[in-house]
Formats: structure tokens, sequence, C-alpha cells
């Protein structure tokens, strides 16, 4: 009687265990394929490998694929991916509950998004990650493993990073370019002149008339921009026209009349080895000219450049500052954003200023789908915190704070806030992580879907 009764406790218990180990419901999984820019990862899977392998695996192991998703993008930074960023947004909104990918480092190099990662197990929302050949769920054992292998591949990041200063430093000593050479030279292919630059025989004489027009016949930089374009049809070694951001670049380097700063702002100065293009004299009397009154060839940054694509000919959007001078005797900043015309040099784009830019933006956030913000738990949490600040500090009453950031209205104020009245940095954040491509067309903004 004993031996039956233990034998009925025994088949409860397994019975019990085997209902538990059941998951709450069915993993849908998204296949995660990411290939890096950096340069230390060339040599990883590329996307279609990727794909092609851990497709293979999910018919072996009968997984439920509900969607792909790709990009090329460093994971060195945290909240820097637009895609891994939609898909931990589409994870707490219970559209997928596992992820496919090829190896832990796909989806982490840094701790922020691990950590992300991370709480979404903690929460019950991320049921299982898989990759080539492991298995990570919700417990201990395996988040832990999880952590040690995305921790390493951090470990790897910042040792790779530490070793290229290293290197880039000991050959600034030597007076060496470790950079790709700038525009005027080239680098040398002999195996035992490696770092070596010399004269571009095509662009060099070109570059020392650039500094003379400026020292002598008091060249602006848009007339600089003129001639090389239409009389010189100067070309820099990928066959681009040299963009006016560059030409303000190169009358500031310092490198043309033989000297570098490593790292720049450093205070580190070195002789170089190459051969100068002019003399420092010359270089004295252009920096003179274009620090006068009038001439502005300072080199700006701007919120939106690099975001913005023209909607007629698809080149880049750009941003030039103008100054005038009031009645009252001050000076009013006006910023406007315009074509490069990098692939089409008649594209009658127009230029938008920047208010009217932020105006459309601020309407574009109003009528979008939330979800196209793919910063939008960032956002959340900053809302938090500020609220947390308007109690503890200014003394807000505390049944006025939110219990729960559900409200889309409160993520569209604050992301139009970041716009009107955000830094640099912060703006470029949030239209970098929009999952659609922001167009300029006849002054009218626009997103285009990827």
């Amino acid at each position: 009687m004993e031996n039956e009764a233990l034998k009925e406790a025994l088949a409860s218990t397994i019975a019990s265990r085997q209902i538990e180990a059941i998951p709450a419901q069915p993993v849908k999984y998204c296949l995660y394929a990411r290939k890096s820019t950096e340069q230390e990862e060339r040599q990883v899977l590329s996307i279609d490998s990727q794909i092609k392998e851990m497709l293979a695996a999910a018919e072996r192991d009968s997984l439920n694929i509900v969607e792909i998703r790709k990009e090329s993008h460093s994971a060195k930074d945290s909240g820097q991916r637009p895609v891994f960023n939609g898909l931990i947004t589409d994870i707490r909104e219970k559209k997928f509950n596992g992820i496919l990918t090829w190896a832990p480092d796909r989806l982490s190099r840094n701790a922020g998004d691990l950590g992300s990662l991370v709480d979404l197990m903690d929460q019950k929302l991320l049921e299982e990650i898989r990759t080539n050949g492991q298995r990570f769920s919700n417990n201990p054992n395996e988040k832990f493993l999880l952590m040690i292998l995305c921790s390493q591949a951090k470990l790897e990041n910042d040792n790779k990073s530490l070793n290229v200063k290293r290197g880039l430093r000991a050959k600034a000593e030597l007076g060496l370019w470790a950079n790709p050479a700038p525009t005027g030279y080239l680098h040398e292919k002999r195996t035992d002149r490696k770092g070596y630059i010399m004269l571009d025989p095509k662009r060099a004489p070109i570059i020392k008339k650039m500094f003379e027009k400026v020292a002598n016949e008091q060249y602006s930089g848009r007339r600089l921009y003129g001639w090389l374009k239409d009389e010189i049809k100067f070309t820099t070694k990928n066959d681009k026209p040299l963009a006016l951001g560059n030409i303000y670049r190169i009358l500031k380097n310092t490198m043309y009349y033989g000297v570098f700063e490593y790292p720049v702002n450093s205070g580190n100065w070195y002789t170089g080895k190459h051969t100068p293009i002019i003399t420092q004299d010359l270089y004295l009397k252009v920096q003179e000219q274009i620090n006068t009154e009038g001439h502005n060839y300072a080199i700006k940054e701007f919120a939106f450049t690099k975001l913005i694509t023209c909607g007629l000919c698809g080149s880049g959007i750009t941003a030039m500052e103008k100054l005038k001078k009031l009645v009252d005797g001050t000076t009013s900043r006006y910023i406007y954003y315009g074509c490069t015309r990098s692939r089409d040099i008649n594209c009658k784009g127009g230029y938008l200023r920047e208010e009217e830019l932020i105006t459309q933006l601020s309407k574009i956030i109003d009528e979008m789908d939330i979800n196209e913000l793919g910063i939008k738990h960032q956002l959340e949490q900053e809302i938090v915190r500020y609220d947390r600040f308007q109690y503890g500090v200014l003394g807000k009453k505390k049944e006025a704070m939110p219990s729960k950031m559900d409200n889309d209205v409160d993520i569209r104020t604050y992301a139009k806030y970041i716009l009107k009245q955000g830094s640099i940095v912060e703006k470029r954040e949030l239209l970098g992580c929009l999952k659609s491509n922001v167009v300029l067309t006849d002054k009218q903004i626009s997103l285009k879907n990827v």
C-alpha cells in the first residue's frame, strides 16, 4: 500500500511539473539579423547567410517565425539601432515573445541594450532567445550566461578601442597620418612605407590654388565652391564634387603646411613626415582672411543634417547659417536646409527654414502611429523622471503624478518638446530613431517607409 501511495504521489508530482513546464502561450519568434559596420566584424556572416542558417534551424526545431528583421548597424552604443529599438517596443506590446538570432553579440555589445533584454525576460514578456546552438530562457543560470556572453563582446570592443587608440597615438608620434588621406594626398602602397602619404599629383596643385585664392584674391567659401565646381570640375578620389563643408575643413586643416594635432583638441602637435602643400605663412593669411567680418567659414553643427533626403534627386540635405544685422544693432541667426545636389547639380529643391522644418515635423508626430518613434520607451522613462523631479524638487502634488505611462499624448508632447527645445544631440537622436526615412520635397517634409 505504501509503495502504491508513493507511486501515485510521484506521478502527481511529475504531472504537475509537466503542466508547469508548458508555456502560458506559444513562443512567437522574430528572426533578427544584424551586420555591423565596424571594421573588426567584417568577417562575420553576412545578413543573408545569417537568415539562411537561422531559418534552417527554425525549420529543424519547428519554431514559429512571425517576422524577419535585419539591419546594418553597430551594436556598440546603446539605443542607436532603429530596428532593434522597434523590436524591443514590439516585444513590450506582445507582438513577439521570442528572438532568434545568429549569436548573442548580434543583439548587444553594450550594457544598455543587454539590460533591456534581461528586463523583458524578468517581466515574462520575452520567453526565450535562441542562437546558433544555444537557448536562453527566463531562468537565472541561462540569463547569467547570456549576460556573460554579451559582456564578453563588450569587453572585446573596449579592448579593441584601447588598442586602436594606442596604435594611432604611436603613429602620430612617428609623424605618420593614420586616418584616411586628406584631399590632395594619397596613401603610399609600398609595404615598407605603410602609413606614409604622398602628394596627389592631380589634386594637390588645386588645393594650393584654393588657399592662394582665399589669401590673395579674397575668395569667399561659396565663390570657391563655384570655382571648383564650374571652372575646374574638381572631384574627390571617389569622383564626387567637393562639398562646401569639405572646403571649410580643408582651409582649416593644418596638415597642408605639415603639422597636425592628435587627438583633436588635445594640444598634442606633431610634425608630419609628408610633403606640405602650402607654407605656414600662406595658411596664416587664409585664417586671417576667413575670420574677417563677412566671411562665415566656421564649421557649424546642425541638428538635422545627414538625416533627411531630398525627395527630388535623392541627395542628402545640408544646412547653412545666415546672419542678419538688425536696425537696433543686434544680429539675427537663420538656418536653412536644402539639397546638397550631390546627385543632381541642377536640383531645384529649394531651401526650408529650420523653424518651419520643426513645425512640419511636429505635425507629423501628431499624426503618426506612436510606435513609429523607435525611442518610445526612452521617452516614457524621461517623462517619468521629469514628473519625479516635479514632485520631489518643485513640490508638485503626489496625486497629480501619473500612475502608469500609457498615454501616447505625453509621448508626442515630449517628442515635440525635444524638437523645439532639445539639444542638437537630442534632436538628432529623435529623428534618427524614426522607423521611416524623412524626405524633403518642394519645402514639404514627409515620411517614406524604409
